[in-house]
């Protein structure tokens, strides 16, 4: 991820982060997205983040769960902002939203980084501000905004930060995203510590993807390929052969190998591995895990084993893989947000 960062700290301003509440806008992915900023001022016991809710007439919103959110003022009101965030209805809202778009490509001269959330990526998109950028938004949206721009570059990922373009694919994933931004600026002990007053299991980090739903990808129409995909995902540690899932699923091997050729492109056992090294590197970035134990857990008979097909399908080994996440965390810098980075020494 290609961000302007740095540590600089030209003042002793708290950095300010404005929200732009749509109509209908995601609750969990704004309270997400809020509340390892404000947790950030509490477990320091500084004030390096301020928050200013926005609406495009200053007038109350209502969320997607029908909470009125009062805000602090009116797009035209708005005070000097380091970043702007727009926390986009759910599901998009792809009519009435003329003067929100109109500012934000009033916005797009480079001076103040611009945020989606969810949905909040697409108004970004129609405002011509993700044009040749890196972004990404809810699975659900993925197809209409590849197709609808597609001079932006898509992908599935929770979050991406492509200079100062801020996007991530809402729910949860919001708080990924800034305890990303807060581990760069601040160090990720000081995210690690938000983390965990969340009981937050892991902090994900950009390049991880979304888990897109096998019946969103195929549909239905397929219950005996969701069947397969969902006895691997549950067998990932004592993997079953290709010959026992077809039994449990009711078909012969030769059926089983076409529903996964049709419709995934592959074969059973092919899928079935890419699961299993997909979850061996989730232990190996969030857990302490041996890496022989990982592969164990992964249903690896033996470390050879493990590690090639662990470099064949990565381009790393298992022990690369986890010097590597200790080396981004440890060495990771600090952004600059817009103008000034606005933060206390």
């Amino acid at each position: 991820m290609d961000s302007p960062l740095s540590t600089d700290k030209p003042d002793s301003r708290p950095q300010r982060f404005g929200f732009l509440l749509l109509p209908n806008f995601s609750l969990i992915a704004f309270s997400s997205a809020i509340e390892p900023l404000r947790m950030a001022n509490w477990v320091t016991g500084e004030e390096w983040y301020e928050t200013v809710l926005i609406s495009h007439d200053g007038e109350a919103v209502a969320s997607s769960f029908g909470v009125q959110t009062l805000v602090d003022c009116a797009l035209a009101d708005i005070p000097p902002l380091d970043a702007v965030f727009v926390c986009g209805a759910s599901p998009i809202a792809r009519t009435g939203n003329e003067a929100v778009i109109g500012w934000l490509r009033r916005q797009g001269d480079g001076r103040m980084a611009l945020g989606g959330i969810g949905t909040g990526s697409y108004l970004l998109a129609c405002a011509g501000l993700l044009h040749n950028y890196r972004a990404t938004i809810h699975w659900w949206d993925l197809a209409s905004l590849r197709e609808e721009f597609p001079g932006t570059q898509v992908t599935n990922n929770l979050f991406e930060i492509d200079g100062n373009r801020y996007t991530c694919s809402g729910g949860t994933a919001a708080m990924d995203m800034m305890l990303f931004l807060i581990g760069q600026q601040h160090g990720m002990d000081l995210a690690a510590k938000i983390s965990e007053q969340f009981v937050c299991e892991r902090m994900r980090s950009g390049d991880d993807q979304q888990r897109i739903p096998l019946k969103a990808r195929i549909g239905a129409s397929q219950p005996k390929l969701i069947e397969a995909v969902t006895l691997m995902e549950a067998n990932i540690e004592e993997p079953l052969s290709t010959d026992d899932l077809a039994y449990h699923v009711g078909v012969s091997r030769r059926q089983l190998e076409r529903l996964f050729k049709k419709h995934l492109q592959t074969v059973p056992s092919k899928h079935y591995l890419e699961l299993r090294l997909e979850h061996a590197r989730q232990l190996l970035r969030q857990s302490d895990k041996p890496v022989l134990q990982v592969g164990l857990a992964c249903g690896f008979s033996s470390a050879s084993y493990f590690s090639t097909a662990y470099r064949n399908h990565y381009g790393i080994t298992p022990r690369e893989e986890r010097k590597r996440q200790h080396e981004t965390v440890d060495s990771a810098p600090g952004p600059q947000l817009g103008r000034s980075t606005l933060l206390k020494n």
